[in-house]
């Protein structure tokens, strides 16, 4: 069951606490205030660890997202246009859709407070890296969906990565992964990695390098070694997993894309083998 149902949710803010509490309770409660007689407000579920993570990744995802547009001085069409696509992939409904609309603007106002954000996101997660992983990647999506991305981007970036738990290597390999991705499956990619846009796609050699860089492997490694990779990933990344560790599950979509994206690599890889 989703943490996101039907009725009054007036006690959301106050369940989840904190400041990711008191950015999902505003804009839901802002939208019952705006919207009331046009469509249901959302009521959340936080009754346990799950739901309670689930809330907090929606919140921070859009909300972190928006921070990030917004660091370079201004928000581009191609971010924005990011930021819907991963609605449109979420399939959420109007009331969630909107919230996470405001969510995105709450992190783009002056008195954001990025730092106590994550802190709050990494208490809520504890130690599920998977979840933090696939949060990291949505946000370096974000960033590279104008096709560049400059300095303050990047440092914030890794700022992001570092407060979070993860080192200035983990950033570059994941950095790398998504990059390559785009590069795969569109100027923008698909799911976590993009909008989806078609492409046609970099010729079989940047592909086949792209792949290895999708399986964070070196083009070198065995095929034993390879295998291990891909099953590593396909493990870490199933979308069940995923949902059961606290990833909202209007969010197993991208899950279940970015396993496709996995899967294809290695497929190319294989293929480029003879195997």
């Amino acid at each position: 069951m989703s943490w996101w149902g039907k009725g009054i949710g007036a006690s959301v803010g106050f369940a989840l606490g904190g400041p990711l509490g008191a950015l999902l309770g505003g804009v839901i409660g802002h939208q019952v205030d705006r919207k009331k007689d046009q469509y249901d407000a959302a009521q959340v579920r936080l009754s346990d660890q799950q739901a309670t993570t689930q809330a907090a990744f929606f919140t921070a995802t859009f909300a972190v997202m928006g921070r990030l547009a917004k660091i370079d001085g201004h928000v581009s069409e191609l971010e924005i246009e990011m930021a819907r696509s991963i609605m449109q992939h979420m399939q959420l409904n109007e009331a969630q859709r909107r919230a996470a609309i405001d969510l995105f603007n709450q992190g783009k106002s002056e008195d954001f407070d990025l730092e106590a954000v994550l802190d709050q996101f990494r208490s809520v997660v504890h130690r599920r890296s998977s979840l933090v992983q696939m949060f990291l990647e949505i946000q370096i999506s974000a960033a590279l969906a104008d096709g560049a991305i400059d300095n303050r981007e990047r440092d914030l970036l890794l700022h992001i990565c570092e407060r979070l738990g993860f080192s200035q290597l983990q950033f570059q390999l994941l950095f790398a992964r998504v990059a390559a991705v785009m590069g795969l499956f569109g100027t923008a990619g698909e799911g976590p990695a993009g909008t989806g846009r078609g492409h046609a796609g970099p010729n079989p050699k940047a592909r086949l390098e792209q792949s290895y860089a999708v399986l964070g492997v070196d083009p070198g490694v065995s095929d034993d070694e390879l295998k291990r990779a891909y099953r590593r990933l396909m493990n870490q990344n199933h979308p069940d997993k995923l949902v059961s560790k606290g990833l909202p599950e209007e969010m197993i979509q991208l899950a279940n894309e970015k396993t496709q994206q996995i899967k294809q690599a290695y497929e190319t890889i294989k293929q480029a083998r003879g195997a």
